[in-house]
């Protein structure tokens, strides 16, 4: 396979349900914290069009959160509920829609205060529904699907870790009794907008505390977990690693996102420092992580159907055009990463 022929594997277009998009690549969620009050302003539907005049075939918003007391712990989120964030919303929408792009939210809870253990049943029936509740409203607005953030040790993923999940009920237990919460937030987004309208689903191993954390060790646990979340809903996986060269399990030269895609036939988007020479690790620090790196390990596995789609995180932070620039073959011009990125909403 040529470099040429590689590069071409990002550029085909992708279906599912509803959603058609024109290439396989996907701008992964950020928190920027840029939206005061909780509202997304001009500021933050321009530098999603920009992406969407670039050619990214699917963005992801950053997380946005959920109406419940523990949703948030910091400044500048935004929400995805009340009459004036969900407004400031539908005007992200139309610029990236009249820009030709497609873009769905990340629905989000940043977690308990401790564990899992301190939500009752009614406390949890509660935040299903407001989940179910933001889904619904995506659908109204007009988005092209949702992303649900179950991954690095939020709500969702709190519930799927036995650490942080002691519970003696239905919600707690072992691997596949801790999907229940999960399952349940999938079927009620499903319940609350129909069959066509895709359902994502963030997960992880690692978590923003500890890089080397394991949810599962082996291939046979990865398919026991996942089994109840493709059952209840899940139409894509987006799978999150660190670096998506690394093998998930020993024997397979397949990522975290092949493996899934494996194991539940489901298509899946991989993720992880694409596109750069340093990993999520090195994300807030200075000097690190800012060059640009090869795709020649991403492209082949893409072309091979290994997975599906390809996020983009801090390569597109840096560079609105990255997308237009690999496909165009303008490598020279690709804008590197710095820390500096971060600062403005550009």
């Amino acid at each position: 396979m040529t470099n040429a022929q590689a590069v071409q594997a990002l550029f085909q277009p992708f279906s599912i349900g509803k959603l058609s998009l024109s290439n396989r690549t996907v701008m992964a969620p950020m928190t920027r914290q840029k939206s005061p009050n909780g509202v997304p302003g001009p500021d933050v539907a321009a530098y999603y069009r920009r992406r969407a005049e670039h050619g990214v075939g699917l963005i992801v918003t950053e997380g946005t959160v959920i109406n419940h007391a523990d949703s948030s712990n910091q400044e500048g989120v935004p929400f995805f509920y009340g009459e004036e964030a969900l407004r400031g919303w539908a005007n992200v929408l139309n610029e990236v829609h009249r820009a030709g792009g497609k873009i769905v939210p990340q629905i989000w809870h940043m977690g308990a205060r401790g564990n899992v253990n301190e939500y009752d049943e009614e406390e949890i029936a509660n935040i299903v529904r407001e989940f179910a509740k933001a889904a619904a409203e995506a659908k109204r607005l007009g988005f092209d699907g949702i992303e649900l953030h179950g991954a690095h040790g939020y709500l969702i993923d709190q519930f799927f870790w036995a650490k942080t999940n002691q519970r003696k009920d239905r919600y707690g237990g072992d691997l596949i009794a801790r999907t229940t919460f999960a399952a349940e937030v999938v079927q009620a987004c499903r319940d609350a907008v129909g069959p066509d309208f895709p359902i994502i689903l963030r997960i992880s191993q690692w978590k923003g505390i500890d890089y080397s954390a394991r949810l599962v060790e082996t291939a046979e646990e990865l398919k026991q977990f996942l089994e109840p979340l493709a059952n209840a809903g899940v139409d894509i996986f987006h799978c999150s690693t660190r670096r998506f060269w690394e093998p998930e399990f020993d024997g397979s030269e397949l990522n975290f996102a092949g493996w899934v895609k494996k194991l539940t036939g489901k298509p899946t988007i991989t993720v992880g420092s694409v596109g750069l020479d340093g990993d999520v690790s090195t994300f807030f620090t200075k000097g690190n992580g800012s060059g640009i790196a090869s795709l020649d390990g991403l492209l082949p596995k893409l072309a091979n159907g290994e997975f599906d789609l390809v996020a983009v995180g801090r390569a597109l932070l840096a560079d609105p055009a990255w997308v237009d620039k690999i496909r165009e073959g303008r490598l020279e011009e690709l804008i590197p990463f710095t820390p500096q990125s971060l600062q403005t909403l550009y």
